[in-house]
């Protein structure tokens, strides 16, 4: 609501009116906030419908009701939709946000209490259920080694698929290979590890191995490949296609053929984009536990090979300990979630940065 009136005091001739819009005060909201608060936890626990969760959502409610009403008698019905609007897109922002920090929040407060030298220096090899100590270090090398092998596989095939499809691909072959992408992504992990047993343990790896299968980390490596397949090819060609035309078509001009194109300007332009697909096909790899149980077979023992024997990983190793009878196995699953995390938080980082500093180096 707003009204037109003049300064206090005669106006000079001429002199245009001034625009003063009512607002809601600050406070005002707050408190609606608050009332909205006491309300819905008095009406929740007060008839024992319901816990924390209830009182959030019916609290959300009743602020965008209280804030719409208050808003609509003090500036207007247009300026409350609008109020009324950004409320519920932060309030929105605040709940998505939510389950984020309580995850957090219970990785850091649970996972701390092991997370000493110890856990990171030891494996869980000739420990009993009554020992506290035991660590990670051979879950953590397990874990490092086949994501780092099956990123080496699957980057080079997934970027040079995806430029394929972009560039070069037309017609019927081109839409069956974007088509058996789009089948994979949808495949569980479980199907993967099953894919690699049935393939190279128990036909390809006995040719090599005196007719045994050999179960390895290089084996979890290819199961894990065809999960961060899809992810990677999809991403890099969704990036490859916002590069735009003109750029293309400058380079093209200038008598660059289209590989040193693709090379030199197409590629140097998506790489960001290209680099946050790479770390979530990296972040799905490092937390998946069906492949390498199947295929590495896991272990107590630390293997730096990972073309032979058992080998272990993160998220097996949390596995294995929330299953564990033992009172000191639930602190190391945790310690070893807290790990898997801040890992992949690292590598994401280090990865943005490094591809950042490429940029700005061109």
């Amino acid at each position: 609501m707003s009204t037109l009136t003049t300064a206090p005091g005669a106006a000079a001739p001429g002199q245009r009116p001034q625009l003063r819009t009512r607002r809601l005060p600050t406070l005002a909201a707050l408190g609606i906030a608050v009332a909205a608060v006491v309300l819905s936890a008095a009406l929740v626990y007060g008839t024992g419908i319901g816990g924390t969760a209830l009182v959030v959502a019916l609290a959300v409610v009743l602020y965008l009701a209280g804030l719409y009403l208050a808003s609509n008698v003090v500036e207007g019905r247009r300026q409350a939709r609008n109020r009324t609007w950004s409320a519920l897109i932060h309030s929105a922002f605040v709940l998505a946000l939510l389950p984020l920090v309580s995850v957090t929040w219970t990785l850091v407060s649970k996972g701390a209490e092991r997370l000493d030298g110890n856990f990171f220096q030891t494996s869980m090899n000739n420990i009993g259920a009554r020992d506290p100590n035991g660590g990670a270090y051979h879950a953590i090398v397990g874990t490092l080694e086949q994501v780092g092998v099956a990123t080496l596989i699957t980057v080079p095939l997934g970027v040079l698929c995806a430029i394929y499809i972009v560039e070069y691909g037309r017609g019927r072959f081109a839409f069956t290979i974007r088509f058996f992408v789009d089948v994979m992504t949808g495949i569980p992990s479980i199907v993967a590890g099953l894919f690699v047993l049935a393939f190279w343990i128990l036909i390809i790896s006995p040719i090599f191995n005196n007719g045994r299968p050999g179960y390895s980390g290089f084996a979890a490596s290819l199961a894990l490949s065809v999960l961060m397949l899809p992810t990677i090819v999809r991403s890099t060609e969704e990036m490859l296609r916002l590069v735009p035309a003109p750029l293309r078509e400058g380079s093209y001009a200038l008598g660059i053929p289209k590989w040193k194109t693709i090379l030199r300007i197409v590629l140097p332009t998506a790489l960001p984009g290209i680099v946050t697909g790479v770390m979530l096909a990296v972040a799905r790899a490092a937390g998946e536990t069906a492949p390498v149980l199947l295929v590495a077979g896991g272990g107590a023992a630390i293997n730096f090979n990972p073309f032979e024997n058992n080998q272990s990983s993160l998220a097996l190793y949390v596995y294995q300990q929330a299953g564990d009878a033992s009172r000191y196995a639930p602190a190391r699953a945790w310690a070893a979630a807290l790990t898997l995390v801040a890992l992949v938080l690292i590598l994401t980082i280090a990865a943005k940065l490094l591809a950042r500093r490429n940029r700005f180096g061109r």
